[in-house]
């Protein structure tokens, strides 16, 4: 494989350490004060001080190069703490989340040989406190909120007494262990490099010229996943921005308004929510308010499609629908928001363009785990609608038609660059698996690019499947579609083998008890979604709109209705909102199977 000569600094220690010197006084994280509603802040030359402490406290119960350290935790300050402490010596931190299932946890920290385990709440602890006497290689398990012995803020204090010389690592250290979310399989532990992450942070940081000293960011995405963690924790550093937690989901709408972001890192999914209840709340209200809304909208659509050049009373539309319209929008994300992006997930071209015609624009990039995490980015100077961005500088996208018998333009994506993976932990088949011959890895991801460089993504060859009649299916771009229309949550498409497709189709009650009478429509039972008449309509409407962009093989037939949504609470979605088709499947196949009878 080509070895790549990563600019210095070439490791997150060097890193940490010139942002913490550089931006000492900036504010970095800040933490809601539950009581107050206000944002707390710490500097970067405090956390410099918390890590120092920290790396010596665990030096002093032997942690060392080599060593793996585990954290369950959201995020948070500590969470960085400990971060940045592990690389300072030299030590590979292995992230898990809070919502998780005691297995996991398990399975993971027994897998990553897991030394020294740090959890962020009494709860957790009492959870998995048995294990230190059940995994041979756990030696120590302490709590974050907490002030007794086995406290974080002990070991620091300890730590603050003895302190110990930090140690430098190279570019090609590890420094991470990240548990893929296993949509088609189990859980792998991806080996990431100090390199593989500085130096997609810094093509990251590149490509964005509008982050500065003043960009503040509200943290929703898990660090324990490698986009939030290289995008924000990593990136940040870069340019002296400041960072605040999100309290909870719950309380997310207030938090946007009271830090006031500029800047937001996120999944398709919180849009995707945000423009649903949009769109609800005006269908709901009815009369003059959904009226300026449709005129601004369109006034704005048409704005967009002339590239300005629009006449006087469509300018007009516009203003007053900016005024009275999308500046209340606006507001809700704070009033200061100037861009965002997302990943994990393709934004749908209408609700991004939606989102860009109010003012927020939102930037669509491509990644895995494996690629730590980012291969191509969109951003203010660099996008084009429908396209997940241009390779990052350093990476190389090929793509490889070879492996697909449809004779179609597009192939499986396959990646090189600084930002590849070292391999997945323990599992020397399935690295092998991931790297062609000539080292490049192969992403499972279909997709084309343009003569300008710009990546497409068609599909994901993983989950494709063929109908019957030797048709392939790509199921996800078909769900996207469907879970934009009214009334609809969640969908999943079935059809491998079959003679056509079926679809599992989530619907929100709530917002179909209060809206179902203005479509001239009865519930004939207790819940509406049980009512025969309702689930016609609704099918109706889905293949009516499917009929638009997709051919007849493709659009599901026959549907099972269901109010129970995919969550992660119920392990139906990754931690990154990504479908885990096989656990849908074994609850539901035996339903769907009848579909075909």
């Amino acid at each position: 494989m080509t070895t790549y000569q990563i600019e210095k600094p070439d490791n997150l220690v060097d890193h940490f350490n010139i942002a913490t010197d550089k931006f000492k006084n900036n504010n970095l994280y800040g933490t809601k004060n539950p009581k107050t509603g206000d944002y707390e802040w710490v500097t970067y030359g405090d956390v410099k001080t918390r890590v120092d402490n920290f790396r010596s406290g665990m030096a002093s119960i032997g942690i060392d190069k080599g060593d793996s350290v585990g954290i369950i935790a959201n995020n948070r300050l500590e969470w960085a703490v400990a971060a940045f402490a592990t690389y300072g010596r030299i030590a590979c931190f292995v992230p898990m989340y809070e919502k998780e299932t005691l297995r996991t946890w398990r399975y993971i920290i027994e897998d990553a040989d897991i030394k020294f385990l740090l959890v962020s709440t009494i709860e957790i602890y009492e959870k998995i406190k048995h294990l230190i006497n059940e995994i041979e290689k756990l030696k120590n398990i302490y709590i974050i909120d907490s002030e007794g012995v086995s406290s974080m803020a002990t070991l620091e204090k300890i730590g603050k007494e003895k302190p110990v010389a930090l140690l430098i690592p190279k570019s090609s250290d590890l420094a991470g262990l990240i548990y893929t979310s296993g949509t088609t399989s189990d859980p792998k532990g991806v080996l990431l490099t100090h390199g593989n992450f500085v130096s997609n942070a810094r093509a990251g940081n590149r490509r964005y010229n509008i982050l500065n000293e003043s960009s503040r960011s509200l943290s929703i995405l898990p660090w324990a996943h490698s986009y939030g963690q290289v995008a924000e924790l990593y990136n940040w550093l870069f340019f002296g921005g400041s960072i605040g937690f999100m309290e909870s989901v719950d309380t997310l709408a207030q938090d946007l308004v009271k830090l006031k972001p500029t800047f937001l890192i996120a999944v398709p999914r919180v849009f995707n929510k945000i423009y649903d209840g949009i769109v609800a709340k005006m269908n709901e209200t009815g009369g003059m308010s959904k009226k300026l809304f449709d005129m601004a909208v369109n006034a704005a659509k048409l704005n967009r499609e002339k590239n300005g050049n629009i006449g006087f009373f469509t300018k007009l539309k516009l203003n007053i629908g900016d005024k009275l319209v999308f500046s209340k929008i606006r507001s809700k994300f704070g009033g200061e928001l100037v861009a965002s992006i997302t990943a994990s997930a393709k934004m749908n071209n209408d609700i991004s363009a939606f989102f860009a015609d109010i003012g927020l624009p939102v930037y669509d990039c491509y990644g895995l785990s494996e690629t730590s995490p980012a291969v191509t980015m969109s951003s203010p100077e660099m996008n084009k609608s429908g396209s997940v961005g241009r390779a990052l500088e350093l990476v190389n996208i090929r793509i490889d038609r070879s492996m697909l018998s449809d004779n179609s333009e597009d192939g499986e994506i396959q990646v090189k660059g600084p930002n590849l993976m070292v391999g997945y932990y323990k599992k020397d088949k399935e690295t092998a698996e991931m790297f062609t011959e000539d080292g490049w890895l192969k992403t499972g991801d279909r997709g084309k690019i343009d003569k300008d460089g710009y990546l497409f993504i068609t599909g994901r060859i993983k989950e494709q499947f063929k109908l019957e009649n030797g048709k392939y299916i790509f199921p996800a771009a078909i769900e996207e579609d469907i879970r934009l229309l009214t009334f609809i949550e969640n969908a999943m498409i079935y059809g491998d083998g079959k003679p056509y497709n079926t679809a599992i189709i989530v619907v929100n009650s709530e917002l179909l008890e209060k809206t179902i009478d203005s479509f001239g429509l009865k519930a004939e039972s207790e819940k509406p979604i049980n009512s025969p008449e309702i689930q016609k309509f609704i099918g109706d409407e889905i293949q009516k709109n499917l009929k638009l962009k997709y051919g007849g093989y493709e659009i599901p037939r026959k549907f099972l209705f269901t109010d129970e949504n995919f969550t992660l609470e119920n392990g139906m979605l990754t931690q990154t909102f990504k479908l885990k088709r096989r656990v849908v499947l074994k609850k539901y196949l035996a339903q769907i199977e009848k579909l075909y009878k």
